[in-house]
């Protein structure tokens, strides 16, 4: 039989201390959580910021089309013409640089039609868009993970098709 005072110590002893902190399966339980929406996370995330990049592409091709159309209205012609020098001759760089892309023309343009093209280098590297003077625009090559060529539209979605 406890003594009196031995029952007055028990009473003023809880039975059950409280916890402070977390237990190693809730941080486990928490680092797992964290993990499975990186790893979903992180992939979508980077094809976001590929495809807002890709806009600079059709940007430079539809400026450098524009600009080709201007020119052919004063000249009648795509090629150069005595003095005056077609965009696509343009020897500075810097005018045809659009972001990660790099506008240029795809051989000689002749009197009636032209070819621009769009090369990716930097984070969009392996992208490459075409447009002509009908505005027929395709995607000469993509990264593989990202599709297929098209030769009636630009894939500016990973998983699009024509």
């Amino acid at each position: 039989m406890p003594t009196a005072m031995q029952s007055a110590a028990m009473q003023r002893q809880p039975r059950f201390t409280a916890t402070q902190g977390f237990t190693l399966i809730e941080i486990m339980v928490t680092v797992a959580i964290v993990a499975i929406l990186a790893a979903v996370a992180l992939p979508q995330y980077k094809d976001y910021v590929t495809r807002s990049q890709l806009s600079d592409a059709s940007t430079g091709l539809s400026t450098m089309r524009a600009q080709m159309e201007r020119y052919f209205q004063d000249n009648r012609t795509y090629a150069d013409t005595g003095t005056f020098v077609s965009p696509c001759n343009n020897a500075t760089v810097t005018a045809r640089t659009f972001g990660n892309f790099v506008i240029s023309c795809s051989g000689t343009p002749d009197s009636t039609s032209f070819l621009l093209q769009a090369v990716g280098n930097g984070p969009v590297n392996g992208f490459t868009y075409t447009i002509n003077q009908q505005d027929v625009r395709a995607t000469t090559a993509l990264p593989s993970d990202w599709g297929s060529a098209c030769a009636t539209s630009w894939i500016m979605k990973k998983g699009a098709t024509c």
